[in-house]
């Protein structure tokens, strides 16, 4: 009961002052059901609010009549439209009003579906954000799985939608499910369904050959009918809920090896809708039976991709450099990608296997690749060292052999002779390298002293490392006294 001084104020603001009920409501400081009681306990009914012609009441008609035989069109269209006749109210009103009178769709029951054991598969991908791998963000995927009889699920992660996961994923489902369902319903996804047109379907050549290893058909669904693959939609609806929330992880293996464990444990633990006396995991016990036994090999399920090699020995995938051998630059290659490693093949011969990177501007390299164009750059800088020694003093040939034969290190006998090369010309270093074969003497020291003992006999400076050019000898920098000391006699 409220004070008969309340309920009279309320009255008052409302048939007087003309105040809604809400607005009674918060001044009084009551609730707005309390309002309406006393109005009602008074025998009064509650103002009804005046209606007041609109703008548009004169284009109804219209609009009902346009939307009636195209109820699909734009709301920004029929206002331009009635504009053209007239309607000059804001474009966002009209569309408010348009929303209120388009015709809607009948709702649609559907029919329950029911399946056979071993009978049928449900697969499609949850997107589960994206998160960071090293310097990259990658989109984390889910290749789920279920059957529909049994309704047990199979989750496997991927960072990327490529068809090579997409294949990878059905090879471990059937592993794990240790048989193969005679169907498959998908989406219209790129992986399964290149182009369609009503009920013709192009199928991808990828998916009709996994579906030939395994023996089963690929059926996608009708456009726009995913609740004809409703089984897969509830089980990432049920992933997001159950599985992924507060989930830690520490790299892909860990969050897969997770999935399973929950595959088992939690979505196995549930009731089997089409048996209520037995859980999932029973009820997939017991359809295992009627599965496809599985081939004697997994599907292959790498995917080939060129790539052309430049002048480095590296091929670039997803933005990562995966190393080659040194003699494959300047070519054109084939990668063999799969969700675990990439393989680099050349005329059919694998040349190179690396783990693959999911990171960005990552060096993926073998060891032995890297020594090898060391050596064989080190071999090149020895054989032009060569080459030049060999022009310019033949004799040097049987030099460096003799060294070598004796374990003398060629390259550093190479750079010895090099430098005495530079320092006392060709004509000089033949002589001694003559005398120092006569003598049996084959290193570069015994030829080194040879043509020291040589200079000495001729009466010549020694060899310089460096040469100064004449100008510099003829005109050196020196900066000129001032004579003004000695005028006064500080030079003394």
């Amino acid at each position: 009961m409220i004070p008969a001084e309340l309920e009279e104020q309320i009255l008052r603001l409302h048939f007087v002052e003309k105040w809604p009920v809400g607005t009674i409501a918060r001044h009084v400081a009551v609730h707005h059901s309390t309002v309406r009681r006393v109005l009602k306990q008074a025998g009064l009914s509650e103002r009804q609010p005046v209606a007041r012609p609109s703008k548009v009441d004169p284009f109804l008609p219209f609009i009902h009549q346009t939307l009636a035989a195209h109820p699909k069109l734009p709301a920004s269209r029929l206002h331009a439209m009635c504009a053209e006749r007239g309607y000059a109210g804001s474009a966002g009103h009209f569309r408010r009003i348009v929303a209120r009178l388009r015709p809607r769709k009948p709702a649609e029951a559907f029919q329950r579906l029911r399946t056979l054991p071993g009978e049928e598969a449900q697969v499609d991908w949850g997107h589960f954000g994206r998160h960071p791998v090293g310097r990259a963000t990658r989109p984390l995927n889910a290749f789920v799985m279920v059957l529909s009889w049994s309704r047990m699920p199979f989750v496997q992660f991927f960072w990327d939608q490529r068809m090579t996961s997409f294949l990878a994923g059905h090879a471990t489902a059937f592993e794990f499910f240790d048989g193969v369902p005679r169907r498959c319903l998908y989406d219209n996804l790129k992986s399964v369904v290149t182009r369609r047109h009503g009920q013709a379907i192009q199928f991808n050549p990828a998916a009709l050959q996994l579906a030939a290893h395994y023996r089963f058909e690929p059926r996608p669904v009708a456009v726009y009918r995913g609740n004809e693959k409703g089984r897969v939609e509830r089980m990432i609806r049920t992933m997001r809920t159950s599985f992924w929330p507060a989930l830690r992880w520490s790299d892909l293996a860990d969050l897969n090896a997770q999935a399973l464990r929950w595959c088992r444990q939690v979505a196995g633990a549930r009731l089997c809708p089409e048996d209520r006396t037995q859980t999932v995991s029973q009820a997939w016990e017991s359809e295992r039976a009627r599965l496809l036994r599985l081939p004697g090999a997994p599907f292959p399920h790498e995917e080939r991709i060129l790539v052309s090699i430049g002048k480095t020995p590296y091929a670039r995938f997803e933005g990562n450099d995966y190393s080659v051998p040194h003699t494959q630059v300047r070519r054109r290659l084939t990668l063999l990608v799969s969700p675990e490693s990439v393989r680099i093949e050349s005329a059919g011969e694998v040349i190179a296997s690396h783990p693959r990177s999911f990171d960005s501007g990552a060096q993926i390299e073998v060891p032995e690749h890297l020594e090898a164009l060391v050596q064989f750059k080190r071999e090149a800088r020895e054989g032009r060292a060569m080459d030049r020694l060999h022009h310019a003093v033949p004799a040097s040939r049987r030099l460096l052999e003799e060294a070598a034969a004796i374990g003398h290190n060629l390259g550093s006998a190479v750079a010895g002779l090099q430098r005495l090369l530079d320092n006392y010309g060709a004509e000089a270093l033949g002589i001694a390298v003559q005398a120092a074969l006569e003598a049996e003497r084959y290193h570069v020291a015994a030829v080194k002293q040879l043509l020291e003992q040589r200079r000495e006999v001729r009466g010549r400076p020694p060899a310089l490392p460096i040469s100064l050019c004449e100008e510099t000898l003829t005109q050196p920098d020196i900066v000129p006294h001032s004579l003004a000391d000695y005028d006064t006699g500080g030079g003394r």
